[in-house]
């Protein structure tokens, strides 16, 4: 009798010893105008693993700015002592070639199903943080029979951030603001140190410290069947959002993984209905295209989203039901309809609120997958089966010689960080009727995650989703192109019938240029970290003003050569924050140029031209430049913008010989204060007669110190902004064709871009505006056109 009840005992010790979150915090999680400080989130789930064996704990990196970048794992102290038994069944089960049916099968019986958990990707939707908390210690305390399910038959891989920095920006923030009028808002600077929003646009490119950590530490370990990434949406739509998604949904995604998506999203609204949540919307503004959002659904898993509505932080509002949205993306908030059953009326709403319906997600979610840990299991298999025993195309090649090697050597070192994977060629081969060289990359589409190479690597075709027959474009969710060869200037061959090739499985990544002598050329993005480094170490530098080739110490005799000096770079930093500002730093930071970032009052001074030989304004709204956020909106230091006084600054800087540089939507400031003559000839247009909500557009470029290094033709970056016409003495740069125009993506009324400018050189005085009708620095993506970018850095007098 008494060793029946020891074991008992001590279990009731253990979980009597695990903190409660209010006892660490000070507080419980979601009371009124209280967020968390990263560093006591740290501390908490360090505490659990030390006072529960269904936890362990690990930091698994640093974040951008140094903070700790951590993940619970959380199940049965038996599966925790166990888990590189289960990390092996999961690396086998990941590969069908390695099995059969028959062990695939045993391994799924012995296996457990793998949930990875995210939160608070973007900090200011703060309540995922708290609910992580409050979940982890309810599972680690709370012996109900559905908690015993999930313990015993998953394996839970909780991030309780995945922008750790962020917490902390906006915790400062809000305790800043607290009691005042401008309590609720959001800080007037990214909430992520370069990025912002957009770190959740970054799940391909992984360009970011903290989507790298994910990926190599949790993604690529684990393989998970089920990623659940918890997000807030704005205050006067849905309360929660779950999948099924809208359409389109990407063809490259296995369609198990969509359908697993559809059940285990309604699965999490039926749960939320039946505990009383009304307002839960399903197949609704969310979209399953983008792979820029989503990682593991071309690795395997489903991908789920929530999307619960917002207070101000951590502050209640009320929301009166006729200031409730009419209309929502493929339903009202306001009307009962087979998506949205139970329409939320109104009333106060509150961070407690919002944690509630995720508390209940987070544990149908976990529920569902444990349950049907098996058939998970199984389906996992086929999902990973399906795609190596596909056929079409039959491979990439990746020829040796490449016009801009490093941009070549940085797209195959992006899909082998995905585990795509990449052969060398040890002998010349012919594939598709062409010859390739030796040194060749090939991709082979019978791989387990041929569908993120084919969807990274083709040309994407968004279909034509109207709102209703002849109306306006149903709006994707984010941007509609991915073609990393276009995007980054890179030779892709898709071989369509199988071949014979002898390769070498590679992970480093070599090309040869085909460009000129032995200097560095102009045409590729690595010359230009060596162009700085010359630089800032003292060395003379000469460049070729033919090819765009780049020579140190001295150029050869009988070249067009000009010397090439540093230049002093302001960016504009509003208050009104933009991601575009943020990448563009990154961008600048990555290939070594020096900047300084310039706020309102920076440029308000008739001495800019001592300062500055460049200012690039990021993408931004011209009232947002000019105006700033308005007087009462924020506090006192953080309005206004810059005014007329900063644009006649600007006006005198380039007439004294500086470059202003703006880039897409910030053109529309040069053209409405600073007198730039063209015209911007998509202003007004409805889109019903055009729109390119993000796709890849075709130029042509004409001679120009901004296209030196590059190609006759290209495709750029298009993310609805301004085309210009020629007015008076202006040079257009890069020109839309008079046809075919649209190279990857999705546009409407390619008349509207004919003949029309993407990019203008505007003369003033002895300077330069250079208007970009595009983002040549997009997302870390575009590495053909940083060229345009760079070359109009050194493009002042």
């Amino acid at each position: 009798m008494k060793r029946a009840i020891l074991p008992l005992v001590y279990a009731v010790c253990l979980t009597a010893a695990v903190p409660t979150p209010e006892s660490h915090f000070g507080h419980p999680m979601g009371v009124d105008r209280k967020l968390l400080d990263w560093s006591k989130v740290v501390s908490y789930f360090q505490l659990l693993a030390q006072n529960s064996d269904r936890i362990r704990f690990d930091e698994l990196g640093k974040t951008t700015e140094g903070r700790p970048f951590i993940a619970a794992t959380i199940a049965a102290p038996e599966t925790l002592r166990n888990l590189d038994k289960y990390r092996e069944i999961q690396a086998k089960l990941a590969d069908p070639r390695t099995i059969d049916d028959a062990q695939a099968a045993k391994l799924s019986a012995e296996g457990k199903t793998v949930v990875l958990i995210t939160c608070s990707i973007h900090s200011t939707e703060v309540a995922s943080t708290m609910t992580a908390v409050e979940f982890a210690y309810k599972l680690l305390t709370d012996d109900k029979p559905k908690f015993q399910t999930i313990l015993q038959n998953t394996i839970f891989l909780l991030v309780p951030s995945l922008n750790p920095d962020g917490v902390d920006l906006v915790t400062q923030w809000y305790r800043k603001t607290l009691g005042t009028a401008h309590e609720g808002v959001g800080p007037p600077e990214l909430y992520q140190k370069y990025v912002g929003h957009d770190n959740n646009r970054d799940w391909y490119m992984f360009s970011q410290a903290e989507t790298r950590i994910a990926i190599s530490k949790l993604h690529n370990v684990w393989h998970p069947h089920i990623v659940y990434d918890v997000h807030q949406q704005g205050s006067y739509s849905s309360r929660m959002f779950v999948p099924p998604w809208m359409d389109p949904i990407d063809p490259n995604i296995d369609p198990i993984i969509a359908q697993l998506c559809n059940a285990i999203g309604s699965g999490m609204a039926s749960d939320l209905t039946a505990a009383g949540k009304t307002g839960v919307a399903i197949n609704a503004m969310y979209d399953f295209w983008t792979p820029g959002r989503h990682y593991q659904s071309y690795h395997g898993g489903a991908r789920i989203l929530s999307e619960s509505a917002s207070a101000r932080l951590a502050t209640p509002i009320r929301v009166r039901p006729e200031e409730l949205n009419q209309v929502a993306a493929g339903y009202s908030p306001r009307e009962r309809s087979w998506n949205h059953l139970e329409p939320w009326g109104g009333g106060e709403w509150r961070l407690r609120d919002i944690m509630d319906d995720q508390l209940i997600a987070f544990e149908s979610c976990l529920f569902q997958a444990a349950v049907r840990r098996e058939d998970l299991l199984k389906g996992f298999y086929q999902i990973g089966k399906r795609a190596v025993q596909r056929t079409i195309p039959s491979a990439f090649v990746i020829p040796a010689a490449q016009r801009d090697p490093g941009a070549a050597r940085k797209l195959l070192e992006t899909l082998s960080f995905g585990q795509v994977e990449i052969d060398r060629a040890a002998q010349p081969f012919t594939a598709g009727g062409k010859q390739y060289a030796a040194g060749s990359y090939i991709i082979r589409i019978q791989e387990p995650y041929s569908s993120f190479a084919k969807r990274l690597l083709v040309r994407q075709n968004y279909p034509d989703l109207r709102q209703y027959p002849g109306g306006p474009p149903k709006r994707p969710y984010d941007v509609t192109a991915h073609t990393l060869p276009m995007l980054m200037g890179v030779a892709v061959d898709t071989i369509p019938r199988a071949f014979s090739a002898e390769g070498i499985r590679a992970d480093q990544f070599v090309f040869t240029s085909v460009s000129h002598g032995n200097a560095l050329s102009g045409s590729d993005t690595d010359s230009w970290r060596m162009l700085n480094r010359s630089l800032q170490a003292g060395r003379r530098v000469w460049r070729n003003m033919t090819t765009g080739d780049f020579y140190l110490d001295a150029a050869p005799a009988g070249v067009d050569a000009r010397a090439v000096r540093q230049p002093r770079i302001g960016v504009y930093k509003s208050f009104v924050p933009t991601m575009d500002e943020g990448w563009t730093r990154w961008i600048l930071e990555q290939f070594g140029f020096k900047y300084t970032s310039v706020v309102n009052s920076d440029l308000s001074h008739a001495n800019l031209r001592e300062r500055f030989d460049v200012i690039v304004f990021p993408s931004q709204r011209s009232e947002a430049i000019h105006q700033g956020h308005k007087q009462g909106s924020m506090p006192e230091e953080f309005t206004g913008g810059l005014g007329e006084v900063g644009a006649e600054a600007l006006k005198q800087f380039a007439a004294k010989g500086g470059a202003l540089i703006f880039l897409n939507d910030s053109s529309d400031y040069a053209l409405d204060y600073l007198g730039a003559g063209v015209k911007d000839t998509l202003k007004g247009i409805s889109n019903r007669e055009f729109y390119a909500p993000g796709s890849l557009l075709s130029v042509k470029l004409e001679l120009h110190p901004l296209t030196l290094g590059l190609p006759k033709e290209i495709a750029v970056w298009f993310e609805n902004g301004p085309a210009f016409e020629i007015t008076g003495r202006e040079r257009a740069i890069a020109v839309y064709p008079e046809n075919h125009v649209l190279a990857s993506g999705w546009l409407l009324g390619e008349k509207h871009l004919v003949r029309r400018a993407a990019i203008v050189d505007v003369p003033v005085g002895a300077g330069h505006i250079i208007l970009f009708g595009t983002r040549p620095q997009y997302r870390a993506q575009s590495y053909q056109a940083f060229k345009l970018f760079f070359n109009s850095l050194l493009y002042f007098e």
